[in-house]
């Protein structure tokens, strides 16, 4: 299938209504929730039109998208804890991807768990908790649902690739790893796990139709590895993917502000230190692209069904990413940062009702505000423990004044780096856990260099600004709650 065959298939298809009568009704709406793994904010709906992204580009014409979305710690434990309690890392004390939630809060009210209180049946599929079995018992209605297969390194190869995987670990027992980086076998879309969600997903809204349900439904990819069908690899002609322009580490920038992209040097055929070659780097983009349209594909099945049940009317949807990605700017790769590029997420949110559908805000939103959103569209209580905002005074005005500031946030041994990302600046501070003590300092102009190449923090010229910086960065998300 070519791109435009593959266009024209997912326009034919069956999508949800923008419309959803009264505004203030409230009563027993439903929940949507759709996770993706590893998704950064290079989508069409984005302005990234070579990206083949029709589903989510559907649902933000029918939605509200957030130019400006930023998680809490841009790796997957810390992100998803995060959100899915409405608190900050430093609240939840999850900051790596060893401790589960309710080892690290045992007490707290999670977003599925109001829900359930709430009267409604709510599901995971896929991965919601970065640990499978977080909330089972407590926010899930019945145990957290994964598809079947082997994990290889963080992502589900397809059954012929794991046979093949099998044989060769048999024969060359040197030769044992966490395999390739990619995959690309020619399979239907339930050949890989995220067509059998997807599959699941459709399922279960048959089931729940006709009961209040909170479905949450986490798609792999596009994590590492970058595995999906051949023919969402055959959308894309690698001679035409551009690498980033921007090879190196900011200038100035400190040290600990930088990664060594582990993760991606854990998979055969990856250099264990240096550079990636520039064919890699295509053949690493082109597969992530494959990956994004083949989850996308994913998504639009699900609202497909969602419209075709007549659920549509009476439910929210929120699709998010668990926070940025590096695909070699600055010659480097996966997350692990406080920089723009691993911090800034894609956000939608559709809500029955909605004025301004198909808008999109640059407020600075966060995705502590995901959880106070949710509540306050399906007429629940806020919980007074969530450290977030609801965002639903934007669907009514995606231009009104909003937060000052937002906060994310990663450690380095016994050094925690906080970053405050305003409209303008981006400013870092690396505190010494133990006394506080800034040890480094970090400041980019979103003005001047959007792609945050040049630390500005020690130049004289900046001295006031990184003063007045560091006093609303130490004053803290407290002091930047959105204008009444």
């Amino acid at each position: 299938m070519d791109r435009r065959g593959f266009l024209g298939l997912l326009a034919a298809a069956p999508f949800a209504r923008p419309a959803f009568g009264g505004e203030g009704d409230h009563l027993r709406r439903n929940v949507l929730f759709i996770a993706v793994d590893d998704l950064r904010p290079e989508l069409a709906c984005y302005g990234h039109p070579q990206i083949l992204s029709p589903s989510i580009d559907k649902l933000a014409a029918r939605g509200l998208l957030f130019q400006r979305a930023y998680c809490q710690q841009a790796v997957c434990a810390p992100s998803r804890a995060s959100l899915l309690t409405g608190t900050r890392p430093d609240t939840t004390r999850i900051y790596d991807l060893e401790t589960p939630l309710r080892k690290a809060m045992p007490n707290v009210l999670s977003m599925p768990q109001h829900f359930k209180t709430h009267g409604y049946e709510t599901v995971s599929l896929g991965k919601i908790y970065h640990h499978g079995t977080d909330d089972n018992g407590i926010g899930w209605s019945a145990p957290a649902w994964h598809p079947k297969g082997e994990w290889r390194g963080r992502g589900y190869r397809a059954e012929a690739s794991i046979q093949a995987m099998q044989q060769r670990d048999k024969t060359n027992p040197e030769r044992k790893g966490i395999g390739p980086a990619f995959e690309a076998a020619d399979v239907p879309d339930n050949g890989y796990p995220d067509g059998a969600i997807a599959d699941k997903a459709i399922e279960e809204l048959g089931r729940l139709k006709g009961k209040p349900f909170f479905l949450a439904v986490g798609f792999l990819k596009p994590h590492l590895p970058f595995n999906a069908p051949k023919k969402y690899w055959d959308l894309y002609r690698r001679e035409e993917i551009r690498l980033p322009s921007n090879r190196d580490w900011p200038k100035d920038m400190p040290p600990i502000a930088g990664s060594s992209w582990g993760e991606l040097r854990a998979y055969t055929g990856i250099p264990a230190k240096g550079n990636l070659t520039d064919d890699q780097a295509r053949e690493l983009i082109h597969g992530y692209y494959a990956c994004v349209s083949y989850t996308d594909a994913q998504i639009g099945r699900v609202l497909g069904e969602l419209d075709r049940l007549g659920l549509a009317d009476d439910t929210i949807i929120v699709l998010w990413g668990d926070h940025g990605w590096k695909l070699g700017e600055y010659s480097a790769w996966c997350k692990h940062t406080n920089f723009e590029l691993d911090t800034h997420a894609p956000l939608v949110l559709r809500v029955p009702g909605q004025k301004n559908a198909g808008r999109k805000t640059q407020a600075l939103v966060e995705f502590v505000d995901i959880y106070p959103t949710l509540c306050e569209a399906a007429g629940l209580p806020v919980p007074g423990h969530l450290e977030g905002t609801s965002l639903m005074p934007l669907t009514k005005d995606p231009e009104r004044p909003w937060k000052a500031a937002v906060f994310s946030q990663y450690p380095r041994g016994r050094t925690m780096g906080y970053t405050m990302r305003t409209d303008r600046w981006r400013y870092t501070e690396w505190r010494d856990r133990g006394t506080g003590e800034a040890t480094a300092r970090e400041l980019y102009d979103h003005q001047a260099d959007p792609g945050e190449n040049v630390n500005l923090a020690a130049r004289p010229e900046h001295k006031a600004t990184v003063e007045e910086l560091s006093a609303k960065l130490k004053a803290g998300w407290r002091a930047a709650r959105p204008e009444p």
